[in-house]
């Protein structure tokens, strides 16, 4: 069990980002066998093999695969090459320490913490650029989502009905955030708060970032991950008829939600075209719209729900 204080500094600051690279570090140990969500399978059956030995040997880890390798991310618009940078400018001590508490056969890598680091940070760029880069926007776009839901309940219900939805090893017990891991800790969470990291590839577990100099950071996985490789039910022929195939399958689409851009990729259609029919869906009230960022999220309202489930 890991218990994290929520000091009176640190309970003021809780706060969501987008972390790149831990969806790579993820997707890495999928392909390992050593977790992943079944809705995954389909990603995985088509990845290509790639020659990156000393990284999979690190990811191989059951325990404790470092924190260097995904620095904990800034915010929701943090890149992948931004966190590239910062891992190429960890200190090589902090490689040392951090390669040292790794529970696998790291013989492979370079006995140079620098040069191991570099090493590693090569092969990352490389999972990014054949495994991850493809899929991000629609990866992003489903994280974005989460963050966009966590955050209503942080306003309308506070910090404790947030957390309680988290996920089942995380509960809040009086000033304490406790999360049921093998690792046994306790500590403050300073003036930096706490930082929340939805990931794709995190299923089924959650993580703790408690190294120093890191910022405490929880990875939790992210919702609608079941229904991130699979299309979308066909819409009711009813339902065709009245409001026309195009938006009927839009409205089938957003059990989550998704930006335009998203939807185009999905479904073969010109942004414009998808803009305009979610724009009319939106003004029947079948569509509610929220900002994040320089995006805009759509989702289905009630009235959507009951309308495509025949229900009204």
């Amino acid at each position: 069990m890991i218990e994290l204080v929520l000091t009176a500094a640190g309970a003021q600051r809780v706060r969501f980002a987008i972390s790149p690279l831990e969806e790579v570090l993820g997707a890495v140990r999928t392909l390992l066998g050593v977790r992943g969500h079944p809705a995954t399978l389909p990603w995985a059956s088509r990845a290509p093999v790639l020659d990156v030995p000393e990284l999979a040997a690190v990811l191989g880890a059951r325990h404790y695969i470092t924190e260097f390798l995904s620095p904990p991310p800034d915010g929701p618009e943090t890149t992948a090459s931004a966190q590239l940078r910062a891992v190429r400018a960890t200190p090589p001590a902090q490689v040392a320490l951090e390669l040292a508490m790794v529970d696998a056969d790291l013989s492979r890598l370079p006995d140079d913490p620098a040069a191991a680091r570099d090493l590693l940070a090569d092969q990352l760029e490389t999972v990014w650029d054949v495994l991850l880069a493809p899929e991000w926007p629609r990866l992003r776009e489903l994280l974005a989502a989460d963050i966009a839901f966590r955050t209503r309940q942080l306003g309308s219900g506070g910090i404790a009905s947030m957390l309680a939805g988290l996920h089942p090893s995380v509960r809040l017990s009086d000033t304490s955030l406790l999360v049921d891991v093998r690792a046994r800790e306790r500590l403050e969470i300073d003036a930096r708060g706490l930082l929340l990291i939805p990931a794709v590839f995190a299923w089924p577990n959650v993580g703790v970032v408690t190294v120093p100099p890191w910022q405490i950071s929880l990875l939790y996985p992210a919702r609608g991950v079941a229904s991130l490789w699979t299309s979308a039910a066909a819409p009711p022929e009813p339902l065709v008829e009245v409001l026309g195939r195009t938006r009927a399958l839009l409205l089938a689409t957003l059990d989550r939600p998704a930006a335009t851009t998203e939807l185009a990729r999905r479904h073969g259609l010109a942004p414009a075209t998808v803009s305009a029919h979610l724009t009319a869906l939106r003004g029947a009230g079948l569509l509610a719209s929220e900002r994040r960022g320089h995006r805009v999220l759509y989702r289905r309202t009630e009235l959507g729900d009951a309308v495509l489930t025949g229900k009204l």
